[in-house]
């Protein structure tokens, strides 16, 4: 009997001490998620098969069905998932055609217009269903004209044209693909006085001695398709979302907003573009203008070749679907961290964007290990697959757009990626504030080409360097453009890579993946690895880790490149400066209140802590926006108005000057000394968000 009672003691005893055990701390979780354990490469790898089985454009059957797909990935985590639908304008090509005439005694060329399938392609018995080559927002019309060949198209480009003497009005402009946004090439073409534009991959830049399927470079009928359009979201619906039977801009308003092209384009390859450069006389291009070795020499034109480019698209109302997973935080579930990625593709889309969905799914399997084992994110965790990220940015920017208040005042940070494995090393782009937690996460991860050292390692490059290099997100390349530009939300976008030869092309498909982008798919493992962790840092970690020095001193430096532009024209930055000098001591305050919170460990001050971090990015944005593209709300991160993938620092300053040395005006110069203002202003005002304290 006494024994019995000994042994009921103890076993009450181990049941209460194992009830009141804690749980483990959330660092545990987050060592776990990036170990071998978890991962899953052979997961990712029929993920991203089972994606890219057909082409998957936007508006289409096939895109629908990825959808369908991803949400059942997401619904079988356990993860609450739901579809969000819109009714966006689409574009569609009808037909085509190219047909070139080399001189009046020559017999005229019609090019084919369509890429080849390759021998013992697995895909040829659906390559019906890509698309023919087009640019989406393309000009329907017809244009005739001689050629004139214009390098990557850049408003230099033309600079350098007219000094040849070159005269651009009423030709057709053959410009090759690179340096800037394609849409950025067309409108560029239109302002130099073009009447049509073709756009080629010059095989300088995409070929290969060989080529895929034999190696990685774009085959030489290959296209890079794309889009045309310059702006943001769906063109119809410019800052409210597309549901249901909504307000829409007619078409002839769509034209006015500059961001439809107004003359017609396509797409060619580089054996067609080659044919004809072979065709155009006039003077010889620079040597910067030049092809490979192989190439003929380039001239400029115009002639004697002329060409006649016709097009006809149409414009559809779409239903387009992203899809939404959200895994709800236990102590903070009103404070959100979002991961987002796109689905749909010009064709395929084994890397742009389906080897970034893929590495989603693989999160998101994760994440329901690790719920398995205990852990609970503290804020909540929302995983979002984009739709019609190609035509514009469309499914994020809606989403931001119906979704701007609740977002303004909740989202933590906007994490994206997109295509997740292309070709080349590891980098990473982002808002200044989220630098030291990318460094510290990529120290963690293991490099997925040389297990002997971290991402970061390799990341750093030689053993000379003390510091790797971030990107900004002040261009519109991704989805994370309507979380930073247009509400203010720290952002950062991840990827192996900048580029890759079959881009846009029917040959981004997963026999390219397996033989040249990722074998092993471990790259696909490691951005898995670094994008979750990131996400679990910021989701879990009781103040979050964000740094603003970072943010001082960078925008100091963008301060004085910006002062060699305007010191000789009555232009004073002295308001600038100051600004800037008030967020480096909110910077180095906010550091000290967090040493102070830790060791009060009070709830009310963590939460207010926080909250300061966060909306000190929204106080960046200015409602007025861009003063001549209002859509662009924030003062510091902007697309470069020439180039949408490019960017600039104060890109309301850099337009004001664009067009004082344009004008050279008392009253345009004094245009650039108000953006100096206002970019102060807004500064200034997050100084005071971070130091949390009335004026």
């Amino acid at each position: 009997m006494y024994n019995l009672a000994i042994y009921t003691f103890i076993a009450i005893a181990t049941s209460i001490s194992f009830l009141v055990l804690p749980s483990p701390p959330k660092s545990y979780y987050h060592s776990l998620f990036i170990s071998d354990s978890l991962s899953d490469n052979s997961s990712i790898a029929n993920n991203l098969y089972i994606l890219t089985k057909r082409p998957h454009v936007a508006g289409s059957k096939a895109n629908a069905e990825a959808a369908i797909y991803v949400l059942s990935i997401l619904s079988s985590c356990n993860i609450k998932s739901h579809v969000t639908s819109y009714d966006v304008a689409l574009t569609y090509p009808v037909s085509r055609s190219l047909i070139l005439t080399p001189s009046s005694s020559e017999k005229p060329i019609e090019f084919g217009l369509f890429q080849e399938i390759y021998e013992n392609d697995p895909y040829a018995d659906v390559a019906n269903e890509v698309l023919p080559t087009f640019h989406a927002y393309a000009r329907s019309g017809n244009a005739t004209g001689p050629v004139v060949y214009a390098n990557y198209g850049r408003v230099e480009d033309y600079a350098t044209l007219f000094e040849m003497g070159v005269n651009v009005s009423n030709t057709v402009v053959l410009a090759r693909y690179g340096k800037i946004y394609r849409g950025d090439i067309v409108h560029n073409a239109y302002a130099a006085g073009a009447i049509g534009v073709l756009i080629f991959t010059d095989k300088k830049d995409y070929g290969g001695a060989k080529w895929f399927p034999d190696d990685k470079w774009m085959p030489p009928s290959g296209v890079q398709v794309g889009s045309v359009y310059d702006g943001t979201g769906d063109p119809t619906t410019p800052g409210w979302p597309s549901t249901g039977e909504c307000e829409r801009l007619s078409n002839e308003e769509v034209d006015d907003s500059g961001n439809v092209p107004l003359i017609p384009s396509l797409p060619i390859s580089s054996a067609d573009g080659d044919a004809i450069i072979r065709t155009i006389g006039g003077k010889e291009a620079n040597v910067d203008w030049q092809g490979g070795k192989d190439s003929p020499i380039y001239r400029v034109g115009p002639g004697p070749a002329i060409a006649n480019l016709s097009y006809e698209g149409q414009q559809v109302i779409s239903t387009i679907q992203n899809v939404i997973g959200v895994i709800e935080g236990e102590e903070e579930p009103d404070r959100f961290v979002i991961l987002g990625n796109h689905r749909d593709a010009w064709t395929f889309g084994a890397v742009d964007p389906n080897s970034g969905t893929a590495a989603l799914l693989e999160i998101a399997q994760r994440l329901e290990k690790l719920q398995k084992k205990g852990w609970r994110p503290r804020r909540t965790i929302v995983l979002c697959n984009w739709d019609a990220e190609e035509y514009g940015l469309i499914g994020s920017t809606e989403w931001v757009e119906e979704n701007r208040e609740m977002l303004a005042t909740r989202v933590v940070a906007y994490l994206n990626v997109d295509c997740a494995v292309q070709a080349g090393h590891f980098r990473a782009s982002a808002t200044p504030q989220l630098d030291e937690v990318i460094i510290q996460v990529a120290q963690q991860v293991k490099d997925p080409d040389n297990s002997s050292q971290t991402i970061y390692q390799s990341w750093l490059g030689s053993a000379n360097d003390t510091t790797v290099k971030l990107g900004r997100l002040g261009g519109a390349g991704s989805d994370y453009a309507a979380f930073v530009q247009h509400i203010g939300i720290p952002a950062l976008d991840l990827s192996f890579g900048d580029g890759y030869p079959v881009y846009h092309s029917m040959y981004d498909d997963f026999v390219w993946m397996k033989k040249f982008g990722d074998p092993m798919f471990h790259r696909h493992v490691a951005v898995a690895s670094i994008w979750g962790l990131l996400a679990l840092r910021l989701a879990d970690d009781e103040i979050l880790p964000f740094n603003y020095l970072t943010y001082a001193y960078e925008l100091q430096r963008s301060a004085e490149q910006l002062e060699t532009e305007i010191s000789e024209n009555g232009i004073t930055l002295i308001p600038l400066y100051a600004s800037v000098e008030k967020l480096l001591k909110a910077a180095i305050g906010i550091e000290d209140d967090v040493k102070a919170v830790k060791a009060k460990r009070s709830w009310a001050s963590v939460r207010e802590l926080n909250d300061r971090l966060i909306m000190t990015e929204r106080a960046f944005t200015d409602k007025d926006g861009l003063s001549s593209r209002t859509w662009y709300k924030h003062l510091i991160y902007a697309p470069a108005r020439h180039d949408d993938y490019g960017s600039n620092s104060f890109p309301g300053v850099s337009d004001a000057i664009e067009k004082a040395k344009s004008l050279n005006s008392t009253d345009s110069w004094r245009s650039v000394q108000h953006e100096v203002w206002r970019v102060a202003r807004a500064i200034t005002q997050a100084s005071l968000v971070l130091s949390g304290r009335l004026t």
